[in-house]
């Protein structure tokens, strides 16, 4: 009896089954070229390659005593105008509406540049965008990077999460569903792993004529490549 079921299981899966092949490379799930926005020289490098870093990390910091002089003031203009805004407040009723409006907008101008201030001393520093690790880095103490021309100075991907990208012929674009299981080896190596179909791209490329897909995986080293087949629910 059981051989019996086997061997319907085995016809249903060859008649419901099919195999594409495909090649793939490994891609970090997150990967990010950083660049300061601003201008000046790096004055702190906290990481090297490497280097395994979290979200809002500080990596590197440009000279700012200028930028941070100009927000202090700010901080301390804010105060007094503050203050004055609300002894005025107290007797806006005794007092003109020109000299109360005068009052009103310098609490309100000050308010704005200590905004001001504060986003260009955050512009000195560059941070991490997500969990991760430095897997390159262009920069150096005492280096000048300028914010008119935007240059990757440190590069970052996430330290486990790993995609493959998947290229198969476009032929198969009506059978290969997410869901699908890919059987795959690296680099030609005989270990098997079994993984399954995340996404799909939702077009072909012109020039070779292949569909991308991915698979979530873990730990690879980015950059490796390897082949397999994905195992299809419906012939075509």
């Amino acid at each position: 009896m059981k051989k019996i079921i086997l061997s319907m299981l085995l016809l249903f899966s060859a008649l419901y089954s099919d195999e594409v092949y495909a090649t793939f490379s490994v891609e970090a799930k997150q990967d990010a070229s950083l660049a300061f926005i601003a201008g000046g020289i790096v004055k702190k490098l906290y990481v090297d390659v490497g280097s395994v870093v979290k979200k809002g990390d500080v990596l590197a910091v440009l000279k700012n005593d200028d930028i941070k002089a100009m927000l202090n003031i700010s901080k301390t203009a804010l105060k007094y105008a503050k203050k004055d805004y609300e002894r005025q407040l107290k007797i806006k009723n005794l007092i003109d509406e020109a000299r109360f409006d005068g009052v009103s907008y310098k609490y309100e101008n000050a308010k704005n540049q200590l905004i001001y201030q504060k986003e260009l001393y955050d512009k000195t520093f560059l941070k991490a965008p997500f969990d991760g690790v430095i897997y390159e880095k262009t920069l150096e103490v005492g280096d000048s990077v300028s914010g008119m021309m935007l240059k990757t100075v440190l590069k970052i991907q996430s330290k486990h999460e790993r995609k493959l990208v998947l290229e198969f012929d476009q032929k198969y674009n009506a059978i290969v569903r997410v869901g699908d299981e890919f059987r795959y080896s690296i680099n030609g190596k005989k270990k098997e792993y079994i993984g399954k179909i995340s996404k799909i791209y939702p077009h072909a490329n012109i020039k070779n004529r292949k569909i991308k897909a991915e698979v979530k995986t873990k730990d690879f080293m980015t950059g490796l490549f390897g082949d397999g087949y994905i195992i299809t629910k419906l012939k075509r």
